[in-house]
């Protein structure tokens, strides 16, 4: 038997003449699926396996499907003659472009053998000349095979090696999804040997001491240590490091990949031509002391080391540089160099050294990538990826990461072994008064880090548009703490005559792993922010501004333009008083979320100019246009469809008209307006937000139980989304509110902010009634051919407009509560105002 060993993902060249039995060994060893066959492919171009004049179209298309099967990582295996060196080219360029390892078999049999073959085949018309020509082109290529670009190339000569062949499929040497921990992932040691036994030490590793140094480590819990590369150079004590992972990987208890300071320390010790540089210096004069038998093992060790490791089913993949998805597990010069290097722009800093691309920020695979090679201050989360290299030759500290616990575990540096070309720490800026805003925290584009969301872009023409709202029609930015977000939508209803459906929600959220939800009751307001201040001396200590405090709307903007607002203002500091919650909450001021109602209070011109206008010419004028077709039917004329046509739309407007109107009542001072709070923002050094919902209107209560004539409830109920008795009541509740035009309500996680199988949860998720969605959508939109329409709306955007809003606006909330400077807070408060220039269906 001849075993034949293939990697499991590669592409694999039969290459043989005609008649040599490639098909059929294809066949014997590999699946149908896996097997693609120029013959095939011609007959499905041509309906004519044999005709020759199609093979050009046959193989684009071969080429074609074998390139979205590599893309895929699955085993490909091309059946065609593949004696020409031009027809091998194109395949071996397709395997590199998709990072497998091309591989040849050689089916060598006697040119009689083939000749026999084809002339007992009728569908073969070609002579024993092309067999001849064929046989002659593999004889030339044979030999160069593997210089073409053959990873490997095995050779079976005559019918009886073919036979008695086996194919054995071999996982790439980076293929350890078998190995799953738990692991302590370490970052870059560069040398530092003390460091790094204190680190083992903290993570709870037993080393093993010879001359008072560690030459060997194993963990009594069956913990594997992971170096992400870069053991050497730069540091006090490279062999030392060296000895101590090279042990610990022949012992089974650590792996390691390669860094590209290993790479360079093989080739110095193996003669080649290097630059000595960067810390290589160090590692050469120390290896000189050490035994010729120590360095040949180094020099073997670093030779030995692969690119990259898949690690617990693929769900972790380890780099030294990081990996983008495209390139995990895959084997190529360009994956490798990837790994070791990064990528560049092709650009240098102010301090000569290459910038690289930023990778990480557009990371999207499922596998986490531990990864190290740029030094940074401190380890942090960039979509499911973390850099562990924290500068520990550079005097900061050596760290690691825990997994599956995410824990990472730190020790600091002894001192600062090698001056960094660049420093570790960004130089501080200049010192600035705390509540001083300056145009250049605004201005231009802005990238905001958030803790519920990483990073949150602002283009510099959103953050333009922004400035404009903010410098003419907002308020003091010093009374701007918080700006509420956007509110996404449900996903259009399955029902077919309705767009929005509590069911949508209650699946979205329970698909995200949340199951214990709140509907609350969507009030037809306005939304406003209410800070509300104990006493003036607090609004001057606390603000730097004199005032009660402020009611602003959802872009800042002062809510009432006469005295109102204070009057408001006051009628709220006295319900906070006298529910006790200055007291309770030991805070001389609160941040509020509500609504103020009615919507007419703010909305009025809105309202008249065009609700209220858009309904009473309708009102007025299609009653005539129907009397009119009633009379033209009368006289026998055929305006059936267009009579019942003009009949649905005055239905539609007399709804409209109902639908409007019930959020519209008259007031007079303060006699009529009532504020429904739901949420209690913050307070002096807390963020209020993340707390659980049922707290925020249990505070509500308490200030409506002692003003009843100013406040509104806000009417919940709870639903466990995997209980259809609950979820049957809050469909039948939220059907009694919407009957009569009523908006509908809103579907919040009842623990508040929620994490789930893809990240942040959305904060709410507002369910609207079939005729409240007539004001949105106008008064014909539940015509059939109109809500086919509107049904196809595109709701990705808002809704992640809607989550970077929310995390920018609890961001803020948490750098008040930590007593930031005013312009960290309003940084965040002016992205929410610039987000809202995103191009998004206002409908929605």
């Amino acid at each position: 038997m001849t075993e034949l060993s293939i990697p499991d993902k590669a592409l694999v060249l039969l290459i043989g003449v005609s008649g040599s039995g490639k098909s059929s060994f294809a066949a014997k060893h590999f699946k149908p699926t896996q097997v693609l066959s120029s013959d095939y492919f011609r007959g499905l171009v041509s309906d004519d396996e044999n005709r020759q004049e199609a093979t050009a179209d046959a193989f684009d298309a071969l080429n074609y499907v074998a390139g979205k099967r590599l893309a895929a990582g699955l085993l490909t295996v091309v059946d065609a003659t593949n004696v020409q060196p031009g027809a091998r080219a194109t395949l071996i360029a397709l395997a590199k472009q998709h990072h497998v390892l091309p591989v040849g078999i050689v089916l060598d049999v006697p040119e009689a053998v083939c000749v026999q073959r084809n002339a007992e085949r009728a569908d073969r018309t070609f002579g024993a000349d092309v067999i001849a020509r064929q046989r002659s082109q593999l004889r030339r290529s044979q030999k160069h095979l593997v210089r073409e670009g053959l990873k490997k190339v095995h050779t079976l000569h005559g019918q009886e090696e073919i036979d008695a062949a086996t194919i054995v499929m071999q996982p790439l040497i980076n293929d350890r999804t078998g190995l799953t921990g738990p692991f302590d992932v370490i970052g870059d040691v560069h040398g530092c040997r003390a460091e790094l036994e204190s680190l083992l030490v903290e993570l709870g590793w037993e080393l093993e001491w010879e001359n008072k140094k560690a030459v060997g480590a194993s963990h009594p819990a069956g913990r594997i240590a992971v170096f992400v590369g870069d053991l050497v150079d730069r540091g006090p004590d490279t062999p030392g490091v060296l000895r101590l992972v090279m042990n610990m990987v022949e012992a089974g208890t650590a792996i390691c990949v390669c860094g590209n300071h290993e790479q360079k320390l093989h080739r110095a010790l193996t003669g080649r031509k290097v630059t000595v540089s960067h810390g290589l210096a160090e590692s050469l004069d120390q290896l000189a002391g050490q035994p010729d038998e120590f360095r040949a093992k180094v020099a073997e060790f670093c030779y030995s080391l692969v690119s990259h490791y898949l690690l617990d089913g693929g769900d972790l993949v380890v780099a030294h540089a990081g990996l983008p998805e495209r390139f995990h597990g895959r084997a190529s010069s360009r994956v490798r160099s990837f790994a070791l290097y990064g990528d560049t722009t092709g650009e240098t800093d102010e301090y000569g050294l290459p910038v690289r691309y930023p990778w990480a920020k557009d990371y999207r695979g499922r596998a986490m990538v531990l990864y190290g090679h740029t030094p940074t201050p401190e380890v942090e989360w960039i979509n499911n990826t973390m850099c562990l290299d924290t500068g520990a030759v550079f005097g900061n500290k050596l760290t690691a990461l825990r997994y599956p616990e995410r824990e990472i575990v730190s020790v600091p540096s002894a001192k600062v072994w090698y001056e960094p070309t660049k420093p570790l720490l960004p130089p501080a800026p200049p010192e600035r008064e705390p509540d001083l805003l300056e145009l250049s925290d605004v201005a231009g584009k802005r990238v905001i880090e958030t803790k519920l969301h990483g990073r949150v872009t602002v283009t510099a023409e959103h953050a333009a548009a922004a400035l404009e709202v903010m410098s003419r029609f907002a308020l003091d930015p010093r009374w701007l703490l918080y700006l509420p977000p956007t509110m996404a939508p449900v996903n259009t209803s399955a029902v077919p005559d309705l767009l929005e459906h509590p069911a949508e929600a209650f699946t979205a959220y329970l698909a995200d792993g949340v199951r214990e939800l709140l509907c609350e009751e969507k009030h037809m307001g306005s939304r406003a922010v209410v800070l509300v201040c104990r006493d003036e001396d607090t609004a001057l200590k606390r603000f730097g501004v004199a005032g009660p405090g402020v009611i602003h709307t959802r872009t800042g903007r002062a809510f009432f333009a006469d005295n109102r607002g204070d009057e408001l203002l006051s009628g709220v500091r006295d319900a906070i008083g006298k529910a006790g919650l200055w007291a309770e909450l030991d805070t001389d001021w609160l941040l509020l979320d509500a609504e103020l109602l009615p919507w007419s209070a703010k909305a009025g011109g809105l309202i008249r100019e065009q609700y209220a206008a858009v309904g009473a010419a309708a009102t007025a004028a299609l009653p005539v246009a129907a009397d009119t077709l009633r009379q033209a039917a009368g006289r026998g004329l055929d305006v059936a469809e267009l009579l019942a046509r003009t009949e649905s739309r005055l239905a539609n407007a007399a709804a409209f008209d109902v639908v409007h109107q019930r959020y519209c009542w008259p007031t007079d001072g303060l006699d009529g307006l009532r504020l429904a709070p739901f949420q209690l923002l913050a307070s002096e050094g807390r963020n209020h937000a993340g707390t659980a919902h049922a707290w925020h209107l249990a505070q509500a209560d308490k200030m409506i139980s002692v003003a009843p004539g100013l406040f509104t409830a806000t009417r919940t109920i709870a639903v466990d989304a995997e209980d259809p008795v609950s979820v049957a009541k809050a469909v039948a509740w939220w059907e009694e509110l919407t009957a009569t035009g009523g908006e509908g309500m809103v579907v919040k996680p009842a623990a508040n902010v929620s994490r789930g199988k893809r990240g942040l949860v959305q904060p709410g998720l507002k369910v609207r009634g079939r005729e409240y969605l007539r004001l949105i959508y106008g008064p014909d939109y539940t015509e059939p051919a109109n809500l086919a329409r509107v049904r196809q709306r595109k709701i990705a955007g808002k809704r992640s407009l809607a989550l970077r809003e929310y995390a920018l606006g609890m961001e803020g909330l948490d750098r008040l509560a930590a007593g930031d400077p005013l312009w960290r807070v309003h940084e965040c408060v002016f992205a929410v105002l610039a987000l809202e220039s995103e191009p998004v269906d206002p409908r929605l």
